[in-house]
């Protein structure tokens, strides 16, 4: 069983500011830090650090070769990277406030320059019963998934950031969904626009309604996460924190609970293990940098 992430790679400008900005002000940031970042490189530099083998596809810029060295400095095997030397690495201007909550902008750049020759050449290396991590970050998402699906692939998708494009895809063939409460909201409007998801325990009930063929993994911040299947609901509690940075807080959680579950654990211990990681992220400033590494949670 091998895992391959197809996803996005960024460089990451984050700004440290009173308050996010507001629509017509100007305002002064008080720091400026570059880190390596996209959903994808967070989501593999923490499968990997929870001791999972990975492989990670994508597309860098000539300005990106940095975010390569990272990946396999972090044990993620990038051989499958493609590098686009006409296009610039796809970046993010990350608000960092002070209670250590964040807003993102993203810019694609060469996270859109995947082609369905390089799709095809990726998924080649991979079959039934391997693993295929997504997040909507990339180009030729639908192409990727009724591939991979058809060579037997689990699929997993974190539909962020949730757009339009999500409603495109063949959600159908998502094995596992990654959700906060404004992507699981996204998609529960999708089908029923007048729902009522006015607590968490009405979103989880309308996704099971309205999605009875996916099951999902919920993280709801500081109120814990959920795992949810068409017949079940597991709540996991948060571990309390003084909240430094919560950029990369559900890519960790994500890594983790993916590396409990194909380690064995049950579904409770591996929401468990993946809000102890989650946590730990959220007490450190960066992205990519501040996921810790499987000894660290124990």
């Amino acid at each position: 069983m091998k895992i391959l992430n197809f996803g996005s790679l960024n460089i990451d400008h984050v700004y440290k500011v009173p308050h996010f900005v507001k629509k017509g002000e100007t305002l002064s940031s008080e720091d400026l830090k570059q880190y390596p970042g996209g959903k994808g490189l967070n989501q593999s530099i923490a499968l990997a650090k929870a001791g999972m083998s990975v492989w990670h596809a994508g597309v860098i810029g000539a300005d990106g070769q940095f975010l390569s060295d990272i990946l396999t400095a972090a044990g993620v095997h990038t051989e499958l990277l493609h590098t686009d030397t006409k296009t610039p690495t796809g970046h993010a201007i990350i608000q960092n406030d002070v209670q250590g909550d964040n807003c993102i902008l993203l810019y694609g750049g060469t996270n859109q320059q995947i082609t369905t020759i390089y799709a095809d050449e990726v998924l080649s290396h991979f079959g039934s019963g391997d693993y295929l991590v997504l997040q909507n970050e990339i180009n030729q998402l639908s192409y990727i998934i009724i591939n991979a699906k058809a060579r037997g692939m689990k699929i997993i998708l974190n539909p962020s950031p949730m757009d339009a494009k999500i409603f495109e895809l063949p959600l159908h063939l998502i094995d596992l969904f990654f959700v906060n409460e404004i992507e699981a909201a996204g998609l529960i409007k999708s089908k029923l626009s007048n729902a009522d998801i006015s607590d968490n325990e009405k979103l989880a009930s309308r996704l099971q309604e309205l999605f009875p063929e996916n099951d999902f993994v919920l993280t709801l911040g500081e109120e814990g996460s959920m795992y949810l299947s068409s017949d079940t609901q597991i709540y996991q509690p948060a571990f309390k924190i003084k909240a430094v940075d919560t950029t990369a807080a559900g890519d960790t959680f994500t890594g983790f609970f993916l590396s409990g579950l194909l380690h064995g654990k049950n579904i409770p211990a591996s929401l468990e293990l993946a809000s102890k990681a989650s946590a730990i992220t959220c007490s450190r400033a960066g992205a990519a940098v501040s996921i810790p590494t499987m000894e660290e949670v124990k």
